[in-house]
């Protein structure tokens, strides 16, 4: 690093950072939250805006999450206005010959941290933190700024890093060093599995809720019960994990909850992040304590019509076959493991038949945006498996969520 980026970063740092006081804020408790505890269940609360974390928060909560979407929903309103004036003014004499490209990803970063710790100020917990979707295939930047957002507040930050190749051979360097990952855009047991075993993230994600709407918005069946199914699989798969590899220490997060009755089916699951809406239907239901009940275990069967022609890509998402297991080990025995590149982790991938990775074309991935959350699984050939492309249109509709944040940042330049 040359002096003059080192005194960019020490003065973007400075400017992220914030007092956070000494108070610790006590909070009502709810009794049928209690119970999530005792199946063994944290609960988080995924949302960036703090009054509507605010008007929702518990004794019980732990954490809360944030993400791009989440993030641009903030800016929008307009309160990091006078945060991307700040930055604007102190730059302007100290790095001068900075790109436009540049300026965006340096406020960038400080509007993720301020959003984050002002919620770290109000709750006093651990908040996850995600980086811009433009790193997602790049090691080297997705290193740089995961160790910044770190160093800005590591008692209580959490990085989120997308599930890329890059980002799997990401999170193996970062955990080594020790900092807390929350390894996102997950659709599947065996991204999880190798995940957990390649990488030994803190957290693994199920987004469980696009799993039944892809279903259901592509008549494949109604849809209940698919992701929750997956998510049961997955949570299954780390315990066996965890039991014969006691160095792993990854936990499963059910993520996209949509409903109340959803947050009540997934005790049991080591963590659940849930929106405002979703936690405001759970209590509103006002369920009783001894209806809160582990389901890990439990055989569920999900609304798929398997005889549909796009049926049969479905049980991949919940099974971890022999094969992989190999693929796994194999991958773990590789010499090169710790100097690999994203390409070449997908060429070994493909060297054994394992189609975690499509090369989407540029233009799949625009195809891929224009889409949004939800692929019509009608005009993608069964070799897509469908975990990955439910990844791949995660990634892209948060990079078009960042689109729109930055397009506010440049208002200002």
């Amino acid at each position: 690093m040359t002096t003059a980026s080192g005194e960019l970063d020490g003065v973007i740092h400075e400017i992220a950072c914030m007092e956070l006081g000494n108070d610790k804020p006590s909070f009502q408790s709810d009794p049928t939250l209690a119970r999530f505890k005792e199946t063994g269940t944290e609960l988080w609360v995924d949302t960036g805006d703090l009054e509507k974390a605010q008007s929702i928060w518990k004794s019980e909560f732990t954490a809360l999450t944030t993400n791009n979407t989440l993030a641009n929903q903030v800016v929008q309103t307009g309160v990091m206005d006078e945060v991307i004036h700040q930055v604007v003014s102190q730059l302007k004499d100290i790095a001068p010959s900075l790109t436009g490209e540049e300026w965006v990803a340096e406020i960038g970063f400080v509007i993720n941290c301020r959003i984050a710790l002002r919620l770290v100020r109000a709750f006093k917990t651990k908040v996850s933190i995600e980086l811009h979707p433009s790193m997602s295939r790049n090691i080297g930047r997705t290193l740089e700024y995961a160790r910044r957002y770190y160093r800005v507040c590591p008692e209580y930050f959490i990085v989120k890093i997308p599930l890329t190749p890059e980002g799997y051979l990401s999170v193996r360097i970062l955990r080594k060093e020790g900092i807390p990952i929350n390894f996102t855009l997950g659709f599947s047991a065996r991204q999880n599995y190798l995940a957990a075993r390649l990488s030994n993230p803190d957290f693994v994600n199920v987004f469980l809720g696009r799993l039944n709407q892809v279903v259901s918005e592509n008549s494949v069946g109604g849809g209940s019960f698919v992701g929750e199914k997956v998510t049961l699989a997955t949570q299954g798969a780390l315990f066996e994990i965890r039991k014969k590899c006691p160095e792993v220490k990854t936990k499963l997060i059910g993520a996209s909850i949509r409903s109340g009755e959803q947050v009540a089916f997934l005790a049991g699951i080591d963590v659940m992040t849930i929106p405002p809406s979703a936690m405001e239907d759970f209590l509103k239901t006002k369920h009783s304590t001894s209806s809160i009940n582990n389901n890990i275990g439990k055989d569920i069967q999900p609304e798929i019509d398997f005889s549909n022609s796009h049926g049969p890509r479905f049980p991949k998402l919940w099974e971890v076959s022999d094969a992989f297991v190999k693929f796994v080990n194999d991958l773990l025995a590789n010499t090169n493991l710790d100097r690999m590149s994203g390409e070449e982790m997908e060429s070994f991938c493909r060297e054994r038949n394992i189609d975690l990775f499509y090369p989407f074309s540029s233009a799949q991935l625009k195809k891929v945006l224009n889409m949004g959350k939800i692929p019509r699984l009608a005009e993608w050939p069964q070799e897509v498996a469908l975990d990955d492309l439910m990844t791949q249109s995660a990634l892209q509709s948060f990079s078009k969520d960042q689109a729109e944040l930055d397009s506010r940042i440049r208002s200002f330049l």
